[in-house]
């Protein structure tokens, strides 16, 4: 994710503002120029307000209706017939607004789920939605439990994504991650571990790359729920953490890459924050240090190989989970990265621009007693 300014004041955005805290001017965001724009209203047409970016006439804007319920600061051009941003416009079920708790809970949702949109339009991936495809687009379902025996699973099925907002419950997701054992479980970890079971189906399942993932992940038609029970009877195998970057993950080939895809979307939009603020990792007086330095001066967008991408997030996390534990915080990135995982992203990585089947890009080489992520720093 990268930074923001007010072109009308030079103050810094960030992406959820909907106003420059210095100058007072609106403020949303354009999916076409990838930027946050401070906005001038400039006349009202048919009920809705027409805004041009300050200083920029040339172009229009209105907001997504959604706007009204401050849970979306998106923008869509003025002379668009649609009502609603290239986000929005994929939800199925909203939260029941009339239960004032759930409007907390939606915006929680909704800015989760904007972070995973601006990942998946800045790597270009295919968002059709049931209007394009009405048997298999991609749609979010936002629901509650309806009581102790009626309980909402978050799941994916057919491009359909359903998520419990119960998970944008602070206090109640961090119950669920520490009765699961989990060492990570956040709302956007849930967004982009179910949307990546819908890049399967897309990019996957009926493709050339079908053959290559199985020879990485396995084979996807083992049987799902037997293999779905007998991980939670059993637990993963003992040599787990080689092989699979999360212990769900060894459930089966389409968890693998399901967890293995969210893992991808992480390491790509920190290293993109990363590169906006400019970090630089060099520590001192540290035998193994060339090992963790590190400069986050390109865009992982464009990486034409996960090396480099690796290369950068290995001394990032170190850095990083060594200053959450001078916080007293859990790690920041609670996992090590082994060869095959390494090999697992890059496969992904290659997938998302267009490059399985093709000559495969070199993957990085790591040393495992430096260039791994010491155990120490993993949970």
């Amino acid at each position: 994710m990268k930074l923001f300014d007010c072109q009308n004041c030079g103050q810094t955005l960030f992406f959820e503002n909907t106003r420059c805290e210095h100058c007072g001017l609106r403020v949303g965001y354009d999916t076409g120029s990838q930027s946050l724009l401070a906005l001038d209203r400039t006349v009202k047409e048919l009920n809705n307000l027409v805004w041009h970016a300050a200083g920029d006439t040339s172009r229009s804007f209105k907001f997504c209706v959604n706007a009204a319920h401050d849970v979306c600061n998106w923008l869509i051009p003025a002379e668009s017939n649609d009502s609603y941003c290239l986000a929005c416009k994929h939800n199925r079920t909203v939260p029941d607004l009339d239960k004032e708790h759930n409007k907390h809970l939606w915006q929680q949702m909704e800015y989760a789920k904007h972070r995973l949109f601006y990942t998946l339009l800045a790597l270009k991936l295919p968002l059709a939605t049931r209007v394009d495809d009405p048997e298999e687009g991609l749609m979010f379902e936002f629901k509650e439990d309806e009581s102790e025996d009626k309980k909402v699973l978050t799941g994916h099925e057919h491009g359909d994504i359903t998520i419990n907002i119960v998970e944008a419950d602070d206090a109640e997701r961090e119950r669920r991650r520490t009765a699961m054992h989990e060492p990570y479980r956040t709302l956007l970890g849930h967004f982009r571990h179910e949307v990546g079971h819908y890049y399967w189906d897309r990019l996957v399942r009926d493709a050339p790359a079908l053959e290559p993932y199985r020879a990485i992940f396995g084979d996807e038609r083992a049987d799902y729920n037997e293999a779905l029970q007998k991980h939670y009877r059993e637990g993963p195998p003992e040599n787990w953490r080689e092989n699979f970057v999360s212990a769900y993950a060894t459930t089966h080939p389409w968890e693998d890459f399901a967890e293995t895809w969210a893992h991808y979307l992480h390491i790509i939009d920190t290293l993109d924050t990363a590169d906006s603020f400019g970090i630089r990792i060099k520590p001192k007086e540290i035998v193994a240090s060339e090992a963790l330095t590190t400069q986050v001066d390109f865009s992982p967008y464009t990486a034409d190989s996960i090396a480099p991408i690796v290369e950068a997030w290995v001394p990032l996390t170190f850095a990083v989970n060594s200053l959450n534990r001078s916080m007293g915080l859990r790690d920041f990135y609670p996992f090590v990265l082994t060869p095959m995982i390494i090999e697992k992203i890059g496969f992904i990585h290659d997938l998302v621009h267009g490059w399985v089947g093709a000559e495969r890009r070199a993957q990085p080489t790591i040393d495992s007693d430096n260039r791994k992520v010491p155990e120490s720093n993993a949970a």
